[in-house]
């Protein structure tokens, strides 16, 4: 008997060593929410300066300092440097980054200099957790459930990082994109057709009302970030899915909103994509028993 074939049989085993395996995606996603935006600004910066320094109308007088500054930004990725408190720059020890472990036994604060941690990072795990047992409960330990899983962590990973920095990064919404069109090759959750269809329609629908927005008031409402990860969720859900997934992300995007607005007294500008991603993990498990009920009451 395979291991999958184990896990296939004996679903409590399954959904507790998902559950284990969504704590440490969750603590890996920590890093990516955290160091994705620095890496891109460290390129923004790189081919900013280079981009300048090869204009001929650019004095070198002035682009050199540019270029020499960008040149000695210390490289990031998400791995390397190591991990540190960014408080005391205390280097992080392995048993002290332990999914949610770590974060109890210090009680939330460094141990070096006793600043908090903030909660943030045992939530991600946390809700990581969740969400993959409910993803492998919902879908089995099937190759429709594993991508599922690969879907949710990816939208895990743009919720945070639209929260802190109101970008969502093409380097994952291209390829959650095409990831969504090549699962969809083999039916997985919705034909082949369905889901480039899906993908056509969802970035067009925000796209055609922004630029709509755009023309009457001469502002801009929204991302490009939010059109793609639309067009993803399409591709990955197909066109019959992004009526719900609009109406669930304008209805979470307008009550958190007038709630921000009583709280601080006054309007903001607030990413959108969090609720596009949160409305597009609804409907991944939950959409069509949603759609049913919703056809049923006027059947």
């Amino acid at each position: 008997m395979s291991f999958f074939t184990l896990l296939q049989d004996n679903m409590n085993l399954a959904l507790v060593l998902f559950a284990l395996l969504g704590l440490c995606v969750g603590s890996f996603l920590n890093v990516v929410i955290h160091r994705m935006p620095l890496m891109m600004h460290h390129a923004w910066r790189q081919e900013s300066s280079q981009f300048l320094a090869a204009q001929p109308d650019m004095p070198s007088l002035h682009t050199a300092p540019l270029v020499n500054i960008a040149t000695n930004d210390t490289p990031i990725t998400l791995s390397t440097p190591a991990s540190r408190c960014p408080h005391c720059d205390h280097r992080i020890r392995w048993y002290e980054n332990i999914p949610l472990i770590s974060w109890l036994f210090l009680r939330g604060r460094c141990s070096d200099c006793k600043h908090r941690i903030s909660i943030r990072y045992p939530f991600v795990e946390l809700v990581t957790a969740l969400l993959s047992a409910l993803v492998i409960y919902h879908f089995g330990v099937t190759a429709t459930g594993l991508s599922a899983l690969v879907l949710v962590w990816v939208l895990i990973a743009l919720t945070g990082i639209d929260f802190d920095t109101q970008l969502l990064p093409d380097r994952l919404t291209f390829p959650l994109l095409g990831l969504g069109l090549a699962v969809n090759t083999q039916g997985w959750f919705v034909s082949p057709t369905a889901s480039v269809w899906g993908a056509l329609l969802g970035f067009l629908s925000l796209w055609v009302v922004v630029w709509l927005f755009y023309l009457l008031t001469k502002k801009h409402g929204m991302g490009q970030g939010d059109f793609k990860l639309l067009a993803a969720l399409g591709a990955w859900l197909g066109a019959s899915m992004l009526p719900l997934i609009i109406l669930l992300s304008s209805l979470l995007g307008a009550i958190i909103g007038i709630v921000l607005m009583k709280i601080e007294g006054e309007s903001h500008p607030f990413a959108f994509g969090p609720y596009i991603a949160i409305a597009g993990i609804v409907a991944l498990l939950y959409g069509n028993d949603i759609v049913t009920w919703y056809l049923g009451m006027y059947a």
